[in-house]
């Protein structure tokens, strides 16, 4: 039973990774492209500062990183990072789904090998 509700927080923490990349992935788009420079950043700060994607993301990452510190108090690390692989399958799906984003069949046989590795870990 303890291995169970590890896991339940192990997942819960990856869910809410995956779905904070989904909202900064949807904020920015409603803010548009910037390129790398200072310059491009500091036009773009104040539409990042009130954009409610965003917010909600640093509020899934944060909630994330708590539980993450609970999961670490209880098991190895060893056992639990693996398991943050699965949030790369969750995220691209997510992103397929609702983003409108590509899948090739090449990310698919990349999932699909992320999905065993961690199946073979976990089994360890």
């Amino acid at each position: 039973m303890q291995t169970f509700s590890n896991l339940i927080l192990i997942i819960s923490s990856v869910l809410l990774n995956c779905v904070a990349q989904i909202l900064i992935r949807k904020g920015m788009l409603s803010i548009g492209e910037i390129s790398i420079n200072f310059r491009q950043l500091y036009l773009h700060i104040g539409e990042m500062l009130v954009n409610v994607y965003l917010w909600i993301s640093v509020i899934c990452y944060f909630l994330s990183f708590i539980i993450w510190m609970l999961v670490l108090s209880k098991v190895e690390v060893s056992f639990a990072y693996p398991f943050l692989s699965i949030g790369y399958v969750v995220t691209a799906f997510a992103g397929y789904w609702l983003l409108g984003e590509s899948l090739s069949v090449m990310r698919i046989v990349g999932i699909l090998v992320i999905c065993i590795g961690v199946y073979l870990i976990s089994r360890g």
